[in-house]
């Protein structure tokens, strides 16, 4: 049995993970909202989407460490623990930033001018799953 691609597993999986509950979570709070608000759907949705992102950095990282892996330029066991850990930052990230989207979208329905002022939170909870992916990118 070949544990060459267990690290770019880890990267892409436990970020997709994580990218599907956040965005759960935001979604069932937008569901709500919808219902009682009749207007600026769009821009809820929006919101309810963004943990999604987190799914491309564990995508690009398993990426680069099957490349780099299979080049034999890392170890399969450094790979494990690189896609695991930085991975699994990236699948928190993904969660808590779907819980800021949630209070977001129900910030914005009670007061639509906050909108633009809750993506400061939500960014700076984007930012942890990106300096993992930096990180992680720098270790190989």
């Amino acid at each position: 049995m070949d544990f060459n691609m267990v690290g770019a597993a880890f990267a892409l999986g436990l970020s997709a993970i994580g990218a599907a509950i956040g965005c759960s979570i935001a979604g069932m709070v937008l569901h709500g909202v919808m219902s009682r608000v009749e207007e600026g759907h769009g821009k809820l949705i929006g919101i309810s989407a963004m943990p999604s992102s987190q799914m491309i950095y564990g995508f690009v990282l398993m990426l680069f460490l099957r490349n780099a892996t299979v080049s034999g330029s890392l170890s399969p066991i450094s790979a494990a623990f690189i896609g695991g850990l930085s991975g699994l930052a990236i699948m928190v990230a993904a969660i808590y930033q779907g819980m800021c989207c949630a209070t977001a979208i129900q910030a914005t329905a009670k007061q639509p001018s906050v909108f633009g002022k809750t993506f400061v939170a939500i960014g700076i909870v984007e930012s942890f799953a990106l300096f993992a992916f930096v990180f992680a990118l720098l270790l190989m």
